[in-house]
């Protein structure tokens, strides 16, 4: 049954992806971006009522994440914007493992409205698309915590689970909690992609408030930077966090990615490679 689908944060890692399998399904989908005509713009709530109108169902990301401060006011505004516009059904992307993002799936569980919540891991894209795409191009990745083991998840299950649930009511009420197959230190990461692209990456390990310095030198926004700080200190170690779970196999029927297949991928784009101006 075709559904009108609005999609928050439409343009972004997973957003996209889930944009351009409803379009596949030949769902109307409406992207939820400040771009976007009608426009939906978080910082400007007199945008959200026209952006949802006549919506069924919505898949709802905030950035950068919703443990930051202010993501608990927002998304009860949303949420009460979405009742009064007559939304059937919202899709969260939450935090695996986050406290202040539970929350905010709490918000949504209690709001009357049909939900279904997916708790992700780290990304696999955020090698390739985001802040720690730059020290692997420069060849020296320093982070701290090099010993916690990560399931990174990839946006493409995200998206495809994220999708199974706006168009199967059989998710309505279910929490889904989304890992890869495998656990992965940053240095693991770095060396898989050393080996991939043929490249020498070099793996320090760092204190955190040396990497918040670092990051605050190279102009990362301040909600990021606080982000980054949160994760590492309440968050990569907590206890749970590294478990490998069974969800994305249960609602697609398949195994997740495998951390190796995103990195062979992603070399054989390019992202990875150095051009001579980075060398300069």
């Amino acid at each position: 049954m075709k559904s009108n689908i609005l999609v928050i944060g439409g343009t972004g890692k997973t957003g996209r992806k889930v944009v351009e399998r409803l379009q596949k399904l030949d769902q109307n989908v409406r992207v939820g971006s400040r771009n976007a005509t009608p426009a939906f713009d978080w910082k400007n709530h007199s945008t959200w009522s026209r952006a949802m109108e006549g919506i069924d169902k919505m898949y709802v990301t905030f950035q950068p994440d919703l443990a930051v401060p202010g993501a608990l006011d927002a998304i009860e505004a949303l949420t009460k914007q979405a009742r009064e516009s007559g939304v059937k059904k919202i899709v969260l992307l939450s935090g695996k493992g986050e406290k202040e993002a539970e929350l905010c799936e709490q918000v949504v569980i209690n709001s009357g409205i049909d939900h279904t919540i997916v708790r992700a891991s780290w990304f696999n894209q955020n090698f390739s698309e985001s802040f720690f795409l730059d020290p692997i191009l420069a060849g020296h990745v320093a982070l701290p915590k090099a010993e916690v083991e990560v399931p990174y998840v990839d946006t493409d299950d995200i998206a495809d689970v994220v999708v199974e649930a706006l168009v199967d009511d059989k998710h309505n009420g279910h929490i889904y909690a989304l890992t890869g197959p495998k656990l992965l230190t940053f240095g693991d990461v770095v060396n898989e992609i050393a080996i991939a692209t043929g490249r020498e990456i070099q793996f320090t390990l760092i204190t955190l408030s040396a990497y918040s310095k670092m990051l605050e030198e190279a102009n990362v926004p301040a909600d990021y930077i606080w982000l980054i700080n949160y994760l590492f200190t309440e968050v990569l170690d907590a206890k749970g966090n590294n478990v490998v779970t069974k969800d994305i196999e249960k609602v697609l029927g398949r195994k997740p990615k495998d951390f190796s297949a995103y990195v062979h991928e992603t070399a054989a784009t390019g992202v990875w490679n150095v051009t001579s101006e980075q060398h300069a």
